[in-house]
């Protein structure tokens, strides 16, 4: 007990520094969402910090230049359609990969992973050569695509996580009663998925809203998303409505990620 009781000061110190060494990357984290936010409040004809007056102007422009709502809307569409069919794509081959073993399921799942460990770039610049060969780069279809396979990977994981979790018997009791595969997955299975489909749905839509890279390679003069838009606006001019794209970016995100953690706290414990 002596020694414990040694030991303990030495313990509260390591974690009273591990909890400030947090704290300072919290900080570090946060520091251009500090700033940037109350830019996006300014005067227009500014792009200062701290503003010198406070308004709502930079959010007026935005939402009344047909500029940058064109590309907002296209950033919208392309990630509901590429969430929709990597949901489609991704819970089947979820459910195969976490219920079955077969050859090359390894290999498998290592290729439907490999967008993770591959720099985005180079996935970028591949797609670009592939839709260039087909004719079709510079079009949505190409965004949907590229959008598609960059986030398969992460809906991928979360399925399959969410799959693992559940109760296995109740797969096999439906079966014992008659009930075949696909109706046992879509009476038995999918019902207990919905929080894991949301969240990876959710998580999907954020990502491929948000993707500037691959989106930069394959858009074209009238398929430009928003993150494309911010990007060109910031390389060839200085325009204060950046800061409220950026404002409203940053909430779209923590309204995901307040609603993934509300979801898992609802989610009950599968047996």
């Amino acid at each position: 007990m002596s020694e414990n009781f040694i030991r303990d000061p030495q313990s509260r110190h390591l974690q009273w520094m591990g909890s400030l060494l947090a704290f300072a990357v919290y900080v570090f984290l946060l520091a251009p969402i500090a700033v940037v936010v109350p830019m996006a409040f300014g005067s227009a004809n500014e792009l200062s910090f701290p503003p010198s007056n406070y308004s709502l102007e930079l959010f007026r422009q935005f939402l009344s230049s047909s500029a940058w709502t064109g590309p907002l809307l296209q950033s919208a569409k392309v990630a509901c359609i590429s969430t929709v069919i990597v949901l489609l794509m991704g819970v089947p081959a979820a459910y195969g990969i976490a219920r079955f073993q077969f050859p090359g399921r390894g290999l498998i799942m290592g290729a439907m992973l490999s967008p993770l460990i591959i720099p985005s770039v180079v996935t970028a610049l591949g797609f670009y050569l592939y839709f260039s060969y087909l004719r079709i780069n510079g079009t949505t279809l190409a965004l949907v695509l590229g959008h598609v396979m960059h986030t398969l990977p992460y809906v991928l994981v979360m399925i399959v996580a969410g799959i693992q979790k559940l109760d296995r018997n109740l797969e096999f009791g439906a079966q014992l009663m008659g009930a075949g595969r696909f109706r046992m997955f879509r009476t038995v299975v999918l019902p207990q998925l919905v929080p894991s489909l949301i969240g990876a749905g959710l998580f999907a839509f954020l990502i491929s809203f948000d993707e500037v890279v691959i989106s930069w390679f394959l858009s074209g003069p009238t398929t430009a998303t928003l993150p494309v838009k911010m990007y060109s606006a910031i390389r060839w001019e200085i325009s204060p409505i950046i800061a409220a794209v950026s404002t409203l970016l940053t909430g779209i995100s923590l309204v995901v990620c307040l609603i993934m953690v509300a979801l898992k706290k609802t989610t009950p414990a599968q047996g």
